[in-house]
């Protein structure tokens, strides 16, 4: 099996924010070294001040990186700024245009900073595909939350790029608008593009994202494909509602985790690599209970996520 075109490659990426006065030199990035493959929607990451940021601004060329290579479509982004710069589009997270302008007026003004010729910008195109056609000549200052980040894809988009970078896209909107901007994102990757993606929503990233990235304190602690970083999540929580009062529970060496959630519930996690539930009911049983009710839940992204974080911290 050959393997997959990287449409960003990062190797030993480093970079020092210098100190001021009193404060001392800050390591952002700290060597990290990841590709994201072509055609991919890509996860990136990690808590705040992480350094996820950071590596987006030396990709955009807002931040200058103090080592390692970077290569967007092939191209250094120090020896080929150019077309390093023409192959990727940058959604940030705040909004950024002119409110006094209408949502044509910036994919035009958009377009002709990026040097692309008025006989083939497609601004017209764009804003139909983010669903803002009927809104070409309002103010962009009129436009909902939801417009507005819909807006800032198409910008992104005017110069067509191969990659896209979206920065916390979904900050701050509501369920519903969140969902319209989850579709718009397959809709653009179904068509080619290779989709970065960094989001605080953890199911966001999981529903979304064919591979993930987590960065914490500058490192890169993980880089797998989401099924498999899913699949790293070894506990299981059983919740069980017995017969009677709890209190005489005794604790078993196959629990990991033994919590009375009420006066007759009590949660257990267990190690679904070691044990089963079966065993964890029939361990509860042996104690003499009766096992009125029983629920489980699966770790999921959230759960691998705070546990490659905190053992990153305890290291550290």
């Amino acid at each position: 099996m050959t393997e997959q075109a990287a449409a960003i490659s990062i190797r030993n990426l480093r970079k020092t924010y210098a100190g001021f006065r009193e404060s001392p030199a800050k390591l952002a990035l700290d060597g990290v070294s990841f590709d994201v493959p072509q055609g991919q929607i890509f996860g990136l990451l990690g808590p705040n001040g992480a350094g996820k940021s950071t590596l987006i601004n030396i990709l955009a060329g807002m931040v200058q990186k103090s080592s390692g290579t970077v290569e967007i479509w092939g191209h250094d982004i120090d020896r080929d700024h150019r077309n390093a710069k023409a192959s990727i589009g940058i959604v940030p997270q705040e909004i950024v245009f002119d409110p006094f302008f209408t949502p044509f007026e910036v994919l035009e003004l958009q377009g002709g900073l990026y040097g692309v010729p008025e006989a083939l910008r497609k601004s017209e195109e764009l804003l139909r595909a983010v669903h803002l056609d009927d809104k070409r000549n309002a103010y962009a200052r009129t436009l909902s939350g939801g417009m507005k980040r819909r807006l800032l894809i198409a910008k992104a988009m005017v110069h067509s790029p191969p990659v896209l970078v979206l920065d916390e896209p979904t900050a701050g909107v509501d369920v519903e608008l969140r969902r319209q901007l989850w579709e718009l994102v397959v809709e653009l990757n179904r068509e080619g593009v290779t989709v970065v993606l960094t989001t605080h929503y953890l199911e966001e990233a999981e529903e979304l994202c064919d591979r993930i990235a987590i960065i914490n304190h500058g490192q890169l602690i993980a880089n797998k494909p989401t099924r498999e970083l899913v699949e790293m999540a070894r506990e299981k929580i059983v919740v069980l509602t017995l017969d009677r009062d709890v209190a005489a529970l005794t604790v078993h060496p196959a629990f990991l985790k033994c919590e009375t959630t009420g006066e007759r519930t009590v949660e257990i996690t267990y190690d679904k690599d070691r044990t089963n539930a079966g065993e964890i009911l029939a361990l509860v049983q042996g104690q003499g209970f009766a096992i009125v009710d029983v629920t489980t839940r699966e770790a999921d992204l959230e759960d691998v996520f705070v546990t490659l974080t905190s053992v990153a911290k305890e290291a550290a």
